[in-house]
């Protein structure tokens, strides 16, 4: 067996084979679930050879291995006697209050995309009618504001449809019983004069429009509906008697009973929060705005959506996005102000460059966290700092965010008061900014760059004259697109494993057509049974993967067909995948492609060429050997 020894090893780091409940893996990492989280030795884990990462996410332990993770799992399951299945016993408990942040975060992930992009519309006709550049009476204005309300309206439709498919229900009978509380027969009853009743059970019609915990609590009791009827009735009946009685079921019982509940839930809630934020604007404030950021980190964050949701629908503005919209520029200033630090440090530079950038104009500061503060601790405190004090002007000045945006600067004009909005994220920009650049960095950190910048020049110099002197072919390779479409820089992928760079060098490619070729003459090594990732080595020994889509090893193949077998000799623009993308992309995952040099490390250069809008065939990797 290979790698017997560092099998062992990452048995006993987990804590023993009595503490491993199951064990999977993707295309680089060993998915392990185990009974107690607290007891692996990450530190020592990370310094095995072929560990490049650990990290403990999603209940899962994962441990990143790269290209050679097949072989690590095959050996660590003979080891264990352990299959995927094998194990009945139940993991590390998990407590309420995360199993319910997990959920709402599962359900609001795949809406993310079009809440932003409907709350952008909305900022921009604000922006139109208040410079008077647009009128609200106009047809125009009516077709674009349903461009930006639409999705809102149908709030219970679209949470109906994720909400059942984080739970494992049908995700289209959930999204039904969500259209159904927006049918016009029903909303017809609201207002409506005399007694409303089902079978002789009086009825009190809501508006459901834009509204979010009574479809919570609906999908929750449906997912038990669903499990007891398939239960009781016989499996060749149920393709249409589940669903049938599952809506005969919850409608009215929602309508009724789950329906009220939830709408009395939600406004207890935001109710609460917002007594809070009344008593004390200002640490209510504070505590926003400093605290957002660390919530994030663990997904906690999500919890505050339904009531954000459930403010911008009831009273039009809401306080909570109006406070942390500080902690977002407070980290955009750590970025800027590490940037301006590190005028010889061409990584942490670039790198601080490109994700202050991300956060200024899309709001999205996941790699400045994951990337930077996480990285250099000396930030935390600072963020906290910056965005505390920018977060307390913002509660004393009472700022509320109008609609459901981005906190970036394209998002300003929802907020009000606007001078309170600017003072509070001008604050902690500016704080987050001198703050970073004085002490964000130890003097060692800093001696530690200077030298590695002066290697990297050295380095980037000899390979210049290396590439230009070069006559041998072999010595520098070409890796052309595997796939058409759009390429974004390693640190833009959304997962931290591979835009840490932790697996190799390389880049991500927004796919634009379903079809994989081979962008080297070379060797099929690895084909996974779940068909979403395929390594190759080349004639001139780079290893190189090509990860279809982020997470996708859930799919289990389905989207996926292989067009060639392990072992199997390729030619560079030979077919190798084919996959479907809106079909992944209708179940919730990203279809954005990694594509990797996994030695990296073996090689005297890899080098990234940038593009921006790339065809099959183009180059868009030197590969120096």
């Amino acid at each position: 067996m290979k790698f017997e020894k560092e099998a062992e090893e990452i048995i006993k780091l987990v804590g023993g084979k009595d503490n491993i409940v199951s064990l999977v893996h993707c295309a680089t990492r060993l998915r392990f679930k185990l009974k107690n989280t607290s007891i692996p030795n990450k530190a020592e884990l990370e310094k095995m050879k072929d560990v490049l990462s650990v990290v403990n996410s999603g209940g899962q332990y994962q441990v990143v291995i790269g290209n050679k993770v097949s072989d690590y799992f095959a050996t660590i399951i003979k080891k264990l006697g352990l299959n995927e299945s094998s194990s009945t016993e139940k993991g590390e408990k998990v407590s309420i209050i995360s199993m319910i942040f997990e959920t709402i975060s599962g359900a609001f992930s795949p809406l993310i995309p079009a809440l932003a992009g409907a709350g952008m519309v909305k900022a921009l006709l604000t922006v139109l009618t208040s410079f008077g550049l647009m009128s609200d009476t106009t047809s125009t204005y009516a077709i674009l504001s349903a461009a930006g309300n639409g999705v809102f309206y149908l709030l219970p439709v679209f949470l109906g449809i994720t909400l059942a498919k984080k739970l494992g229900a049908n995700m289209f009978v959930g999204g039904a019983i969500g259209a159904a509380l927006l049918d016009p027969s029903y909303t017809a009853l609201i207002g409506a004069e005399g007694i409303v009743d089902f079978l002789g059970v009086n009825v009190k019609p809501i508006d459901y429009a834009s509204s979010v915990f009574p479809i919570f609590v609906s999908i929750f009791i449906y997912y038990w509906v669903d499990k007891l009827l398939k239960k009781i009735i016989l499996k060749d009946l149920q393709l249409f008697l589940v669903p049938m009685f599952a809506l005969l079921i919850m409608v009215p019982l929602t309508v009724i009973l789950f329906g009220p509940f939830g709408t009395n839930v939600g406004n207890i809630i935001s109710n609460s929060v917002m007594w809070l934020i009344e008593r004390s604007n200002l640490l209510a404030g504070i505590v926003l705005g400093a605290g957002m950021p660390f919530l994030a980190i663990f997904g906690l964050h999500w919890g505050f959506t339904p009531i954000t949701l459930q403010n911008l629908n009831t009273t039009g503005g809401d306080p909570i996005e109006g406070a942390a919209v500080a902690a977002v520029f407070a980290q955009i200033g750590i970025a800027l102000g590490l940037f301006l630090k590190s005028k010889k440090h061409t990584q942490l530079r670039s790198l601080t460059g490109s994700t202050s950038i991300t956060g200024i104009l899309a709001g999205v500061t996941e790699p400045i966290i994951y990337g930077v503060i996480l990285k250099y601790r000396r930030t935390i405190p600072i963020l906290a700092i910056a965005g505390g004090i920018g977060g307390a002007i913002c509660g004393a000045f009472g700022v509320t965010c109008n609609a459901y945006v981005f906190h970036n600067i394209f998002s300003a004009p929802v907020y009000t008061p606007f001078l309170g909005y600017v003072l509070g994220v001008g604050t902690a920009l500016v704080i987050g900014t001198i703050l970073a650049y004085f002490f964000g960095l130890s003097d060692e950190e800093i001696k530690e760059m200077e030298e590695e910048s002066k290697n990297s020049v050295k380095e980037n110099m000899e390979k210049e004259l290396n590439l230009e002197g070069s006559k041998d072919e072999k010595e520098v390779e070409e890796l052309v697109s595997p796939i058409k479409g759009e390429q974004i820089n390693l640190s833009e992928v959304d997962d931290e494993v591979f835009s840490s760079g932790a697996v190799g060098a390389g880049l991500g490619i927004i796919p634009e057509v379903g079809e994989v070729i081979s962008p080297v003459n070379g060797t099929v090594t690895t084909i996974f049974p779940t068909k979403h990732a395929i390594g190759i080595v080349s004639e001139s020994g780079a290893e190189i993967l090509i990860h279809i889509g982020l997470n996708t090893v859930e799919l289990d193949g389905k989207y996926y067909e292989v067009h060639i077998n392990s072992g199997d000799k390729v030619v560079k623009g030979q077919k190798l995948v084919s996959f479907d993308i809106e079909g992944i992309k209708s179940e919730g995952y990203s279809t954005v492609t990694p594509v990797l040099v996994t030695n990296t490390s073996d090689l005297k250069d890899v080098i990234v060429i940038e593009n921006k809008s790339i065809n099959k065939g183009n180059t868009i990797i030197k590969v120096v050997h």
